[in-house]
């Protein structure tokens, strides 16, 4: 029945993967089933048959389903059905989406569709690299025309060793979470948490992946030429040659002179009237070339930038290669929130908020990987005014996710561990003007936002972007892109870090790939400009997090209590830990492994309540001081709660210093009183005295203790 049905085998980093074609989906373009242990990928890859009009880029998508039955789950929402990508879902679609792009023709606009849906999933093999594999695969194979093929690969360093394709332990253990991508001949995409990992390990690891790598992009070449299908012809978008010289030598003057500023809004304002008069020559002798019309202004912008660069050394805005724009750092300035922190690189501005919680606000994970939830958030919102446009806000789109995610992953190394500063931590930047580098002001925002907040962050950590112009063999770099050099250059290479090491990596390429020297000469500029940007700007600013939190943020105190007591402290129903909670006015968390979080605006409130549920799962001692309430009065005395569950008798004798006749002549139902414990007897009963507590107060007023 399936006659075109193919299995091809590999070993890819020490684990058999397997791609099968030809069963599944056979009108797509090209598809594959891919295996990698026990993961399981299906990845579909389909083009339009015409072009679309009236756009002046290639229509691709790249879509990352995650399936919650691929880890035995059934999803938690009211319709019992996966809903919106997750952000981990919208992460994984633009790891794969970086790679990919560059390779398909310039002048192609037919919509292209990428999908990879998550089948099952193996801890020990991350389904997005099975995608990613799948998706070069399925590209290859198909009628689809692509200059791939291209395939990627996980990165660990565990004790010192770099790991291929780490297992889930290994990846827990991990300083270094790196996913590589290449070619046969240069890396493509380069994304990377770490631990402070140095330039040198980090370069060697992305080397020893992309060795990998290239064994895999052999195999794919092997089985593209074996039953690969020939690559449909598409109506090329390439702008008229003859057009393009002709507006480039009556315009040239002009863009440059209209170029030539460090002033985005200035540059935006010169090329308006030059766009007017191109269209008011050529759109009578082109009238359904208005897209193209523009296409060649852009293409003539881009000219400019790049003849400057790689012919005077010349950037458009008359820095040196590693200069960086006029800098400048804020903290404090938003009253009443917990810490703020305005980071400001020319035209880019962000401005980041930080929101300290309790534990029970951290963010719950309903994905396909083991992450459950997660106490430190980052997000990132990017409105239109920042840029001087104007469109209505729709939430956050895949581009706001992934800077997101990544000034996540530059700051999460230093964040304290929960056992340090027992808090959930959201950061929320707000670019408030852009001129390319937002994600790395985003990077620069949050390390002041945290320093004035008072968390106790390990290390400073800044963020910079190294450009890159390639002509043939010829290329340079640059320090600190503004946006005309990220839209007109061939790279965006983002690296956040402190002094000592790599935090983050995001590499986006326009360009097949880049060799070893350019990532290496990435590095060093990188690094030198963290080191300035850290010493000059952000420790000026604020040199260290402060050494007490906001008086409106909530004050936490932690401790751990034997898992066995926990049932006490929650008492029958809750009533025991609401009393403490309405008694106390704080919020308690309680963890299954004994741990206890106890938070509340008055620092006094909570050692209040750590004491009560030290009283409760600790035995009294005697000769210790209580604050107790009456519960019962009798003839012979009366019954003191110390903690909630733990009471004692208080005999009339005991009750005051002078003799007592009635005992309710010294206390009555409901008073809070000081009492010390003078007996627990061998039936585990509590004798308290109200008499040598008042003592032992007085004396220790008085100096004598």
């Amino acid at each position: 029945m399936f006659e075109n049905f193919r299995v091809f085998e590999t070993e890819f980093a020490g684990r058999k993967m397997t791609f099968e074609t030809g069963k599944m989906c056979c009108q797509a373009g090209g598809s594959v089933l891919v295996r990698y242990g026990e993961t399981t990928v299906l990845v579909n890859a389909t083009a339009s048959a015409k072009p679309r009009d009236g756009i002046d880029f290639l229509p691709l998508s790249v879509d990352f389903e995650e399936k919650l039955y691929a880890v035995g789950k059934i999803p938690g929402s009211f319709l019992k059905r996966e809903g919106r990508p997750s952000d981990k879902a919208v992460l994984s679609s633009r790891v794969v989406d970086r790679p990919i792009r560059p390779l398909f023709p310039k002048d192609m606009r037919n919509d292209v569709s990428v999908v990879m849906t998550v089948l099952s999933v193996d801890p020990d093999c991350v389904p997005e690299i099975a995608g990613m594999i799948g998706a070069s695969m399925a590209l290859s194979i198909s009628d689809i025309p692509w200059n791939g093929p291209i395939a990627g690969i996980n990165v660990g360093l565990v004790d010192g060793e770099i790991i291929l394709t780490p297992n889930a332990e290994q990846r827990q253990k991990s300083d270094l979470q790196l996913t590589v991508a290449g070619t046969a001949e240069k890396v493509c995409m380069i994304e990377a948490g770490a631990n402070e990992v140095d330039d040198d390990t980090m370069l060697e690891a992305i080397m020893k992946g992309f060795a990998e790598v290239q064994k895999m992009v052999a195999f794919i070449k092997e089985v593209q030429a074996e039953i690969g299908k020939p690559k449909f012809t598409f109506e090329s978008q390439e702008i008229d040659h003859d057009l393009f010289e002709a507006i480039k030598d009556e315009f040239i003057a002009d863009v440059r002179a209209a170029m030539d500023t460090d002033d985005k809004n200035v540059r935006d304002e010169r090329m308006r009237p030059i766009y007017d008069r191109l269209h008011a020559e050529y759109d009578e002798k082109y009238p359904e070339q208005g897209a193209m019309l523009d296409e060649c202004i852009y293409k003539l912008q881009k000219f400019v930038v790049r003849r400057w660069l790689l012919d005077d050394g010349k950037r458009v805005d008359g820095r040196g290669m590693d200069e960086i724009r006029p800098l400048d750092a804020e903290v404090g300035i938003i009253p009443r929130v917990h810490g703020s922190g305005m980071f400001t690189r020319g035209q880019t501005q962000v401005l980041t908020i930080a929101t300290l919680g309790t534990i029970r606000e951290a963010q719950i994970l309903d994905g396909i990987d083991e992450q459950t939830s997660k106490r430190y958030i980052h997000q990132y919102n990017m409105p239109s005014y920042s840029v001087g446009e104007t469109r209505p806000s729709r939430g956050p789109g895949r581009r706001e996710i992934g800077h997101g995610a990544l000034a996540e992953r530059a700051l999460e190394p230093v964040i304290p561990s929960v056992e340090e500063f027992p808090y959930t931590l959201r950061l929320v930047s707000e670019v408030l003007s852009s001129n390319g580098s937002t994600s790395q002001g985003s990077i620069c925002g949050s390390t002041l936002a945290l320093m004035d907040a008072g968390v106790p962050i390990k290390a400073p950590v800044a963020g910079i972007s190294c450009g890159l112009i390639t002509e043939g063999d010829r290329w340079m770099t640059m320090v600190d892109i503004q946006g005309v050099e990220d839209f007109f250059g061939d790279m965006d290479f983002k690296v956040g870090g402190t002094k000592k090491g790599i935090t983050a990596i995001q590499m986006d390429l326009k360009i097949d790939g880049l060799t070893p020297e350019i990532i290496k000469e990435a590095f060093a500029k990188t690094h030198k400009a963290r080191n300035y940007i850290l010493d000059e700007v952000m420790l000026k600013a604020i040199p260290a997090p402060r050494p007490e939190l906001s008086k409106y943020a909530p004050k936490m105190l932690s401790m751990t209590i034997d898992p066995d007591k926990i049932r006490e402290v929650i008492g029958s129903g809750g009533k025991t830990i609401q009393k403490i909670c309405a008694e106390c006015n704080v919020k308690i968390d309680i963890e299954d492994d004994g741990h206890v979080f106890v938070s509340a605006i008055d620092i006094d409130d909570c050692r209040a309540a750590i004491n009560i549920i030290e009283t409760i799962v600790n035995d009294p001692e005697v000769g210790a001081i209580y604050k107790g309430v009456v519960t019962r009065l009798m003839n012979f005395g009366a019954f003191v709660e110390i903690a909630p569950g733990k009471e004692g008798l208080v005999h009339i004798s005991k009750l005051d210093s002078k003799r007592v006749e009635k005992v309710e002549d010294v206390v009555s139902v409901g008073d809070e009183i000081l009492v010390m414990v003078t007996e627990i007897d061998q039936q585990g009963r509590i004798n308290l005295s109200r008499k040598d507590a008042i003592a032992k107060m007085e004396a220790k007023k008085e100096g004598k203790e």
